[in-house]
């Protein structure tokens, strides 16, 4: 089992050229400064400021670490154990942009990890409540591509038990939780939903054990949460994709879906999710996916389109971090947005 630091305070220097030498970076760090970035609802995040001696490594990297609270640790430890994994054993046969990993452990039981990740300053993550353009909309799912083609239909995911992988208990499990956080979500921004939004998110969560067990084929590797807050932009347009605690093996326009149905205005998702979901699935044809009909891809993005109601009131109810206006605006964009794209696509009527 590889060292595991559970505080920011714990990476020293020794610490750090002992952790980046037995991943077989030949480096000594003789200094190391940090800072913490980002909201840390379900772990903590900082940049490293470094010195060395002898050959210079990365001047900062980015360390990922556990919840200091023993309850999130707990409640999340799938999460980390799917984001450790991915870096570790995943990221390296797969062609979307994500950030280098340069050291990556987790101690027996999962409920402390550590990542040192490459830092990707001076891009910058979106903003989920502003939504993005449509340049941007397309290299975001252009990035997909490299996420879900290189192990499309590919049984070997079966061995990867640090993914979640669909299941008759969990699709009892999520459905159950659905239900009961759209109800308090409902009751929480009753004022600001409006009547069409609150009774689209009802009749989704009452769908969402069948949802979860339905059009599981194709699958391939998922992010399960790839959205505007998760995505980094660099100022010449490329972009890069974190946060895999929610990585699992499902159908990939649910990721697509997901994405489009939260991210894009619903007049700008209008006027041009064919193109968007239409320019994805000829890329599958010329990256060598075969067997999947351009009629059945958008069905399935039609259907994937729940996944926005789902993991909006599950992240909104379950969130370990102080509620505040940005959060709020971030949670009803999510849900206004892809209640109406399951209006406008007749997404239940699938089910």
């Amino acid at each position: 089992m590889e060292a595991v630091a559970e505080r920011a305070e714990d990476i020293t220097p020794e610490w750090l050229t002992q952790a980046l030498q037995s991943a077989g970076h030949d480096y000594t760090v003789t200094s190391v400064g940090h800072r913490e970035i980002g909201t840390g609802q379900m772990g903590s995040t900082h940049r490293l400021v470094l010195g060395y001696e002898g050959p210079p490594g990365p001047p900062t990297l980015v360390a990922k670490l556990a919840s200091p609270h023993e309850s999130t640790r707990q409640l999340v430890s799938a999460g980390y154990a799917a984001e450790v994994g991915f870096y570790l054993q995943l990221a390296p046969q797969l062609e979307v942009s994500t950030p280098k990993c340069w050291y990556g452990a987790i101690a027996e039981g999962n409920t402390e990890f550590t990542l040192m990740l490459d830092d990707l300053t001076p891009a910058a993550p979106g903003v989920q409540a502003d939504g993005c353009t449509v340049a941007q909309a397309a290299a975001s799912i252009e990035n997909l591509l490299g996420l879900h083609v290189p192990l499309w239909n590919d049984e070997k995911l079966d061995e990867l038990t640090f993914l979640m992988c669909p299941s008759e208990a969990m699709a009892a499990v999520m459905g159950d939780v659905t239900i009961a956080a759209t109800a308090g979500f409902i009751d929480r921004y009753e004022d600001e939903l409006g009547e069409d939004n609150m009774e689209t998110l009802r009749r989704s969560s009452e769908v969402m054990a069948d949802w979860q067990l339905a059009r599981l084929s194709p699958f391939s590797t998922i992010h399960g949460d790839y959205r505007l807050d998760n995505l980094l932009f660099s100022p010449d347009g490329d972009v890069v994709v974190v946060d895999w605690q929610t990585a699992a093996v499902g159908p990939p326009m649910r990721d697509v879906a997901y994405f489009l149905g939260t991210s894009l205005d619903s007049e700008v998702r209008r006027a041009h999710e064919e193109i968007l979901v239409g320019g994805y699935h000829s890329s599958l044809v010329a990256r060598g996916v075969t067997g999947y009909q351009a009629d059945r891809c958008w069905d399935d993005y039609r259907l994937g389109q729940l996944q926005g109601p789902m993991v909006t009131v599950i992240g909104c109810m379950y969130a370990t971090g102080a509620r505040t206006d940005k959060s709020d605006a971030m949670f009803l964009a999510m849900a206004r947005r892809s209640c109406a794209a399951i209006r406008d696509l007749r997404s239940l009527e699938l089910l």
